[in-house]
């Protein structure tokens, strides 16, 4: 979910309506009060915040979130039809992730909102059951024990890991592990999943079969 909080009716639809249009869920609101209300009932995955706002700006707001723990970590994109560049400096000191000056397209928009989920993305630790990998430091851990895996065997486990409960078939496995060119048999996952719950140990149990499907990640074990 992407929150929106623009008091621009006709933007605030459009900027919706988007990031609708290219997979999100989104939501709009026209004030920092709502915003907040939303908050205490569900926070987003990434916050849309303008500046000029009626009743408390964009950057209170901001400085609000980054005090609160619940919030501190929220990725956050100021919106402003203010272009100085004490403005900018002012969001980003105050823990904006990244600032976008009106007018802007809106599949930049999307662009941008893309780049800085893969990037916290990468910045965060994949983890279940148990299971914690690090990407950016290529590590893993079970119960606190460092694991050791081929880069392979990392890429499947990343994947599973991403996408609890997803089941896989062994061709989609083989093009999102293996590459498109890839042109060898399902087979090769079969083998490279065995050696994985090998090493996985108590944990191999997670990697389930699925008669005449694939495999998916499943629950607690």
């Amino acid at each position: 979910m992407i929150y929106c909080v623009e008091d621009d009716d006709n933007l605030r639809n459009i900027v919706v309506y988007t990031l609708k249009n290219t997979g999100f869920d989104a939501q709009g609101f026209a004030d920092a009060s709502s915003l907040l209300s939303a908050l205490e009932r569900q926070l987003p995955t990434l916050l849309l915040l303008d500046i000029m706002l009626p009743g408390e700006d964009g950057l209170s707001v901001l400085r609000r979130l980054r005090e609160n723990p619940k919030t501190q970590k929220l990725p956050i994109i100021m919106l402003t039809a203010k272009g100085s560049e004490y403005d900018k400096v002012t969001g980003l000191d105050l823990g904006a992730d990244d600032y976008m000056t009106k007018p802007f397209g809106v599949m930049e928009l999307v662009s941008r909102v893309k780049a800085l989920l893969r990037r916290v993305q990468s910045e965060t630790p994949a983890q279940h059951a148990g299971i914690v990998l690090n990407e950016r430091e290529h590590r893993i851990t079970v119960n606190g024990a460092a694991l050791q895996l081929t880069m392979k065997e990392f890429a499947l486990l990343q994947l599973f890991l991403e996408n609890p409960g997803m089941v896989f078939t062994r061709d989609l496995l083989l093009e999102r592990v293996w590459g498109y060119d890839f042109e060898g048999e399902t087979r090769t996952v079969d083998v490279h999943i065995q050696t994985l719950r090998g090493k996985l140990g108590e944990k191999a149990r997670l990697i389930e079969t699925v008669r005449g499907l694939g495999y998916r990640l499943g629950g607690e074990t």
